[in-house]
């Protein structure tokens, strides 16, 4: 099996649905001639043409408008967000147009709106976002943030064939990461199941793209002090796999959520909730969570560093829930 970076397996995913179903286009700014602001739609126009390999006006409203009427003659168009963070631009076509289409008349919407996230790279209060729960929160979209090559080209590939419109984020700092050995036949992941990362006994940590590799770094450490940690990569947000969580706490007893969103309104608030209301037997602390602060993102290093989640945080809150 090869080894491919997270932003080569995106490019795979793209090439090999393309190749297997015409109806699948790819647009969005400089995604053509250039190949993308971060070369992940390299080679595609060279291969599929400028019918199915579109540049747009820097435009996120007007990209967005014309995947959906795309879909709706029959295309399933693949539409890059040059930055995640001018989704807002659009924040009215997807959440009214697109999440929407197939509850109002039918309509399916197989649209995939994709693109880079996140911080750690000091890109500043406008190239570094997380905006995942303003579409958690959109009925009728779906949701997913992977953290591997692996699963970026599996989830990506599940996410094309869908016929509901789902926002595929692609957290930056992980594009040319780690490589990983990914299977040379055609491979799909469902979406809405997550990944059993590490096991352990004496708490689960549940987190998704980046901060999985955090919490992972946690969890090594921890080890080294006795204190065991489940790791549970959530890989889609929307649908929540909430068993797999339900099934983790009742193997620790104890629950830690990481994400880099924002604190208030993230997804660590809803699955505390859910634990609460389902699974509150099944604890024997409270529920804790790292976030980032509630704050735009910081352009300055050490400004970004303190407003990140890192290992340290992880390794404190988990060894306070170790107490009880």
């Amino acid at each position: 099996m090869p080894e491919v970076t997270m932003l080569e397996a995106i490019r795979q995913a793209l090439f090999e649905e393309m190749e297997r179903d015409p109806s699948v286009v790819t647009l969005g700014e400089d995604v053509g001639v250039y190949g993308g602001a971060f070369k992940v739609t390299e080679g595609l126009f060279a291969r599929f043409g400028a019918e199915r390999v579109i540049d747009t006006p820097i435009s996120e409203i007007g990209i967005v408008g014309a995947a959906c009427g795309m879909s709706y003659l029959g295309l399933r168009p693949v539409a890059e967000l040059q930055f995640i963070d001018f989704i807002a631009c659009c924040f009215e076509m997807v959440a009214n147009y697109v999440a929407k289409s197939h509850y109002l008349w039918g309509a399916p919407a197989p649209i995939v709106l994709r693109g880079p996230s996140g911080g750690g790279v000091h890109g500043g209060p406008f190239h570094s976002a997380n905006p995942e729960m303003h579409f958690v929160h959109a009925p009728g979209l779906k949701v997913v943030y992977p953290s591997t090559a692996r699963d970026a080209k599996g989830l990506l590939k599940s996410a094309i064939r869908d016929s509901n419109p789902v926002l595929f984020f692609e957290h930056k700092l992980l594009y040319r990461g780690k490589k990983e050995e990914i299977p040379a036949e055609d491979y799909a992941i469902p979406l809405g199941k997550a990944a059993l990362r590490r096991e352990g006994r004496h708490l689960t940590i549940v987190s998704y793209a980046a901060m999985v590799h955090v919490a992972l770094e946690a969890a090594n450490r921890l080890a080294g002090e006795g204190i065991e940690a489940e790791v549970l990569d959530l890989r889609t947000l929307q649908p929540l796999d909430s068993e797999s969580i339900f099934a983790s706490l009742k193997r620790t007893n104890r629950l830690l959520i990481v994400h880099e969103d924002t604190r208030t309104g993230g997804i660590a608030s809803e699955i505390a909730a859910l634990v609460c209301e389902r699974a509150f037997d099944d604890l024997d602390a409270p529920v804790a969570r790292v976030t980032a602060l509630d704050t735009p993102v910081p352009y300055a290093k050490p400004l970004e560093d303190f407003f990140l989640p890192n290992a340290e945080k992880v390794v404190a809150a988990a060894r306070e829930l170790a107490q009880y």
